[in-house]
């Protein structure tokens, strides 16, 4: 049974679930991907920008063992940021908005962050956290202007020019070892230092398939991002909804509204 049985590009890939969106894209390219205010995305624009991300990052000199970290609310910046970085064999680190300045520097510096993409809402807090950081990362600005979020910018990289750098059909490659770190989590550090934790391809990928099968998930469901995505990334489920081609509804934050 092992004769003329080995693996090869016919019958064996890496899991990973970057392979999930390039699937709805092109089963489902006019399927509605993203809502976020008013604002509308489908599959194809989806994955078109999440590989303009990525070659945005390569040309920037990003790959494989390089940490990318972001620090986003539930927004269509933070599902790109889960295709794009891994597309160029780096690793995504999404950071807890509500930390403190100290917990995030140690996070840049035990990440070894190379690019911080940042929604401006966070700059206080962020700009603090570098002034601590041994880290210098290369910053992008994310301005949530569909929530009306101008902010105050860190850097001079806007992130919708920073895309407009990269290219649509930017030639991503699958991981070479599906074993391959995909994203790196943090604990709240409130017990010490905060502990990194490390999700690999196949771990993601197997993720989504246990989340499918036990949400009984059909196919084009629609999931309101209540979950902070920078939480176990989500769960997983910003790589779980591409592979049933559903609507992700970006929310970005929860409040109760006094009565």
């Amino acid at each position: 049974f092992n004769e003329h049985l080995d693996k090869n590009a016919a019958n064996f890939q890496p899991l990973t679930p970057l392979t999930l969106l390039e699937r709805a894209a092109s089963v489902f390219p006019d399927q509605l991907a993203i809502v976020h205010g008013p604002l509308r995305r489908n599959y194809r624009e989806f994955y078109a920008r999440a590989r303009k991300l990525a070659s945005a990052l390569r040309k920037r000199g990003i790959g494989r063992g390089d940490t990318v970290s972001a620090v986003l609310a539930n927004t269509p910046a933070m599902l790109e940021c889960h295709y794009g970085v891994p597309m160029t064999g780096a690793v995504l680190n999404t950071i807890n908005t509500r930390l403190d300045a100290a917990v995030i520097a140690f996070q840049f510096d035990h990440a070894e962050t190379k690019v911080l993409i940042a929604d401006t809402e966070f700059t206080p807090t962020l700009k603090a956290a570098l002034t601590l950081a041994k880290a210098k990362p290369l910053i992008v600005n994310y301005r949530d202007l569909e929530c009306g979020v101008e902010g105050t910018r860190l850097g001079e990289i806007d992130y919708e020019e920073f895309l407009a750098s990269g290219n649509p059909d930017f030639a991503w490659k699958m991981p070479s070892d599906e074993w391959n770190a995909i994203t790196l989590n943090y604990t709240s550090g409130t017990t010490g230092n905060p502990k990194g934790v490390v999700y690999t391809h196949r771990g993601a990928a197997l993720m989504c398939y246990a989340n499918a099968l036990a949400t009984w998930m059909t196919l084009h469901p629609v999931y309101l991002w209540t979950l902070p995505m920078f939480h176990c990334n989500g769960w997983c489920f910003p790589w779980s909804i591409s592979a049933v081609a559903g609507t992700h509804v970006c929310l970005r934050l929860v409040r109760a509204k006094a009565i």
